[in-house]
């Protein structure tokens, strides 16, 4: 059985083939690929190798990491339009932690996907997966997905000033974790 997580908009679950193309064509945008590890030369065959090496399931397990693609609805038929996807990686050494990465496609970004889904995930997480602890990091100069994390609860735990050589520039991260208790709490 695959993975297959709703909330009130969204349908997340594993990336599969037929997202590839979109995958692809929004991670390949200047604005989206700025702060992530990826350039904007990602490809249809850096998306296949991507979505191929994902777990069966959809469920990570320590030192694996899965693409949840986010579907939200389209047309009136009910199809659903890839509009970004929720990165989950199991630390391969602490046991019950996670870590979480989204990216959305431009023209949905500012609508409330992101932590609706981010919400989502953290639910099946904490519920399903027993997760103790779920960390984000984001480059310091990518506020929307700072105020993102605050928004959702998560507390800054520091910054890594100047200490991330990305893209051929000295990069600050800011780190943000959750404990179970404290979702618990929200």
């Amino acid at each position: 059985m695959v993975l297959l997580l709703t909330s009130e908009r969204l349908e997340i679950s594993p990336l599969v083939g037929a997202d590839i193309a979109d995958f692809a064509a929004y991670r390949r945008r200047p604005e989206i690929a700025r702060y992530q590890s990826w350039g904007v030369d990602f490809s249809t065959a850096d998306a296949d190798a991507l979505v191929a090496a994902q777990p069966a399931a959809g469920i990570p397990e320590p030192g694996e990491w899965v693409q949840l693609g986010l579907r939200a609805a389209a047309a009136s038929d009910g199809s659903r339009l890839l509009i970004g996807d929720v990165a989950v990686g199991v630390d391969s050494v602490q046991p019950d932690s996670y870590e979480l990465g989204v990216t959305l496609a431009t023209e949905h970004q500012g609508s409330g996907y992101a932590a609706e889904a981010l919400t989502t995930v953290i639910d099946w997480l904490m519920a399903e997966r027993g997760a103790h602890r779920i960390v984000m990091q984001g480059d310091a100069r990518n506020t929307a997905v700072l105020v993102l994390m605050r928004r959702l609860g998560l507390r800054h735990e520091g910054s890594v000033v100047e200490g991330d050589w990305f893209k051929g520039e000295w990069t600050t991260l800011e780190r943000f974790a959750l404990l179970r208790r404290e979702w618990a709490l929200r």
